[in-house]
């Protein structure tokens, strides 16, 4: 599954965590809507939850996530082309938003998503560039494990409901 992000440029590049993903190859950063590819968007905004069902959309190639600042991440930021889903309730590991629910970094959605879609292993290499990086599958490894053996995105929110219900 290729990682493609459409990137703002609005964050201090040297905390910018999907411009390490590109410095590794991990990811292809792009400068706008147009350049970048179909395929499922990660937006928090989205009206549905990603689930292992989407694995087929966009036939698995390509997974899409919007690399800018919170105070710019509005709902108008994310028009992006492609099957858009939310993720789950996560809680973030990286030091500027450490145990802040929902507040995750560019290299924390695709590890998530890359685990729910059932890629486990390309989730750990991607956070592996980072010296938190385990701390973010240690924190949410419960809820991982739990939202990739769901069938539906159905299942995703009954789950995640129980997580935000604590």
């Amino acid at each position: 599954m290729d990682l493609h992000v459409r990137y703002e440029g609005d964050d201090d590049p040297d905390k910018c965590t999907a411009r390490k993903l590109a410095r590794f190859d991990l990811a292809e950063l792009h400068r706008s809507d147009a350049a970048t590819p179909y395929g499922v968007v990660l937006n928090p905004h989205a009206e549905r939850a990603l689930s292992p069902a989407d694995r087929e959309v966009a036939d698995g190639e390509t997974l899409v996530a919007l690399d800018c600042s919170w105070e710019s991440a509005g709902e108008a930021m994310f028009s992006l082309p492609g099957e858009h889903r939310a993720l789950p309730y996560l809680v973030a590991a990286n030091p500027v938003n450490f145990g802040r629910p929902m507040q995750l970094t560019t290299v924390e959605a695709f590890a998530a998503a890359l685990h729910i879609l059932g890629e486990p292993k390309r989730a750990n290499r991607v956070l592996s560039k980072f010296t938190w990086g385990e701390t973010f599958l240690e924190l949410n490894e419960e809820p991982l494990r739990r939202y990739s053996e769901c069938e539906d995105s159905s299942d995703v929110v009954a789950i995640q409901q129980e997580y935000l219900d604590r």
